[in-house]
């Protein structure tokens, strides 16, 4: 469990001497990713672009493990590390800093880990990624489909012969693609919540996403919800996707996000809170991560959007994906400072009073491991 989560365990009344040890299952590539922020536009060709700010941190799927440890789950991670001294940082950074289980990850001899640059300006980020396929351990077997666009050397997970059990797991889903490991986690209990990248073929059918079969949750940004439902409206997209699964969340960027369960038909809409952005990098896998924490502990539909959107939110005023993810600590002191500022709209504030049942009655500062500018810094 993070060490960031002084005393609060969201699952507590819900937990079981019979229950599997591991609340959430995943497995993706990790990259280290290198932040340039204070950019005052996007770098132009044949010139020297000055960042005020930099900053690096364990990212790809490390974002939302790391966001997920952090609100005090038991996170378990599969992916493949490099024997170079990123790959070392990463490993550390995640296993002593975070408390997230690695034991179903592994070091990969003679490979490099995958490095993402990313430029934050304007509120938006722009990203460059190099990285090479690793290698399957022994007797893995391997995903089904495409792995990549073509012509991409994206670096892919080795999935694991047979996932722990866990309460729930989270699928990056793709399509023409179709990992084992997700049916087996979903026959053997576990939730699985899913988000989506851009389709490069340009199809957008759901039928090319067969995993989505085995999902409990779906949670395509509004932009990704319509072009697979072919409609114009994201409310529109999410009760449609409803009827392929259960919960269906679309995310709004600054509108928030609004959400739809397919088994009552009850829908939840909760508007953005507005913060000045510092990297966006990271903020949607924070979202899947606190979606998933108020999901598995049972909370009401709107809770559970509110509770994303803050997570996120909170986010992105630090540097890097991983390390800007907030733990119960920060939450509580945003609650205690936003109620004493006078310009909050009473009514507002209400839709997180839900918090005052999970927070501790004082705030105190707990300082979390943050992106560095490089990576021979101690903390």
């Amino acid at each position: 469990m993070s060490t960031d989560t002084p005393g609060i365990d969201p699952l507590q009344a819900l937990r079981a001497p019979r229950d599997p040890a591991c609340d959430v299952f995943l497995t993706g590539p990790v990259f280290l990713d290198i932040i340039f922020t204070g950019l005052d536009s996007a770098p132009v060709r044949g010139t020297e672009s000055w960042a005020r700010g930099m900053g690096s941190s364990p990212g790809g799927v490390a974002n939302m493990a790391t966001a997920l440890a952090r609100l005090g789950l038991r996170t378990s991670l599969a992916a493949a590390f490099g024997d170079d001294h990123y790959g070392e940082y990463c490993w550390d950074a995640l296993e002593q800093g975070e408390g997230i289980d690695l034991s179903m990850s592994h070091t990969v001899p003679g490979w490099h880990s995958p490095v993402t640059v990313s430029m934050a300006y304007e509120g938006e980020r722009t990203m460059v990624s190099h990285g090479h396929e690793a290698p399957a351990p022994a007797g893995a077997p391997a995903s089904t489909g495409t792995t990549a666009p073509t012509g991409a050397a994206a670096p892919v997970p080795a999935f694991p012969r047979c996932p722990p059990r866990a309460r729930a797991a989270i699928a990056s889903l793709a399509p023409g693609r179709s990992e084992p490991w997700v049916a087996t986690a979903a026959r053997n209990g576990a939730m699985v919540f899913a988000d989506v990248g851009w389709d490069e073929t340009g199809r957008w059918d759901l039928d090319a996403l067969p995993d989505l079969a085995h999902c409990e949750a779906f949670l395509p940004n509004a932009e990704e919800a319509m072009r697979y439902t072919r409609t114009d409206c994201p409310r529109a997209a999410a009760h449609a996707l409803a009827e392929r699964v259960p919960l269906a969340v679309v995310t709004l960027g600054a509108e928030g996000a609004y959400a739809v369960d397919g088994r009552t038909g009850v829908a939840a809409a909760v508007p953005a809170i507005e913060v000045e952005a510092l990297d966006p990098t990271g903020a949607g896998d924070v979202f899947v991560a606190g979606f998933v924490t108020g999901t598995l502990a049972d909370w009401p539909l709107a809770d559970r959007l509110a509770f994303a959107g803050l997570t996120a939110a909170l986010s992105v005023q630090e540097f890097g994906g991983s390390l800007s993810a907030p733990g119960w600590a920060e939450i509580a002191a945003w609650w205690q400072l936003i109620r004493t500022c006078a310009s909050q709209d009473p009514a507002a504030l209400e839709r997180y009073a839900f918090l005052d049942d999970l927070l501790p009655t004082t705030a105190r500062a707990w300082p979390l491991r943050r992106a560095v500018p490089t990576i021979g810094f101690r903390q």
